[in-house]
């Protein structure tokens, strides 16, 4: 073999992850080969490993169980990176398929147009399946002492979401503010 470091790019990564086993580091005498969906045989897992070297690929352990063990001569490299781009499109479409929170933040002496700007933003986020938050935060004695008109701003926003989406919660005081959930309609 000429190639010395053959069988041990590899090594590092397979301890680590544990996942197959490749060229030096299957240990038995004989394997079933196989290259491409074409069925090379049972032979000597040196000779197989030979074979693999010749084509500049690997010898990778797919089903360490079976009687003989079955190879497969593959560019072992590519095949990681391809089930990395796998594993980070599902995680991406998983990320996708979760319903996501969206909050909009009130102030009691909000402007009617600025209202009219957060509930076209809300209808937006509910068209596009989010679920939103809706905080109205008083600052300060004098703005708490008013609940009633965060309470209208709110009740504003209630009344102009109800065709967009699902009221999950009404709005309730939490400390200094009023809070309410809506969803988005089935």
């Amino acid at each position: 073999m000429n190639n010395p470091n053959f069988g041990r790019r590899y090594a590092r990564d397979a301890r680590q992850e544990n996942e197959h086993r490749i060229n030096w580091q299957i240990r038995v005498p004989q394997v079933r080969v196989v290259r491409e969906e074409e069925q090379l045989g049972v032979m000597s897992t040196d000779h197989a490993r030979r074979i693999a070297q010749d084509e500049g690929m690997d010898l990778v352990e797919i089903a360490p169980t079976a009687k003989p063990p079955v190879c497969r001569i593959m560019d072992y490299g590519r095949y990681k990176y391809e089930q990395n781009i796998k594993k980070k499109e599902n995680a991406k479409r998983q990320r996708e398929s979760q319903v996501q929170l969206k909050e909009i933040r009130l102030r009691p002496l909000i402007a009617d147009h600025d209202t009219e700007t957060k509930i076209n933003q809300a209808k937006k986020f509910l068209a596009e399946g989010c679920r939103v938050q809706f905080n109205l935060q008083f600052k300060g004695h004098r703005e708490l002492s008013h609940k009633e008109q965060g309470f209208s701003v709110m009740q504003k926003v209630v009344d102009s979401l109800q065709d967009a989406g699902v009221l999950e919660k009404l709005p309730s005081m939490e400390g200094n503010r009023i809070v309410c959930f809506f969803a988005p309609k089935s």
